[in-house]
């Protein structure tokens, strides 16, 4: 299936790429969120009438994540309380969601997408460097200290 991106997709493509992908990937993720239409004729015109839109469109979310990722280093460390036996192991996991609600709560819209665990939920206590992309090309890393807590 071949599709004409409307922004630009990790490791897919920029921008008016005509790519080709599979058509599940097509149907059921980029064509439904508006990343990608189907590449037919009348569609190449009319990206092509539309290309200086969609590229200033793409540039202006690129510039507001990189606005949102200064606001991230200005945030300095995220801490999260948590209930943890005695050596230092949580009851329950740190996930995705919590960091999220955790960074949103000190003033920086965070959704869990955004949130990056590659090693799976914080199970101790401890500081641990979390990846947020905010962008395709914006990732900014935020220091997340959970720590013991008996009121939680």
């Amino acid at each position: 299936m071949e599709v004409i991106l409307l922004e630009k997709v990790g490791k897919l493509g920029t921008v008016g790429d005509v790519v080709d992908v599979k058509s599940g990937f097509g149907r059921n993720f980029l064509l439904p969120l508006g990343k990608a239409v189907s590449a037919t004729k009348e569609s190449i015109a009319d990206f092509e009438a539309r290309r200086t839109e969609l590229e200033a469109a793409a540039n202006d979310k690129k510039v507001a994540a990189e606005g949102r990722a200064k606001q991230l280093v200005d945030l300095g460390d995220v801490r999260i309380g948590a209930n943890a036996g005695d050596e230092g192991k949580l009851f329950g996991s740190i996930g995705t969601r919590d960091i999220a609600i955790k960074i949103t709560e000190a003033g920086v819209q965070v959704s869990k997408a955004e949130v990056k665990l590659p090693q799976g939920t914080l199970r101790e206590v401890g500081e641990y460097d979390v990846d947020i992309q905010l962008h395709v090309d914006v990732m900014q890393t935020v220091k997340v200290v959970i720590e013991a807590d008996a009121d939680a």
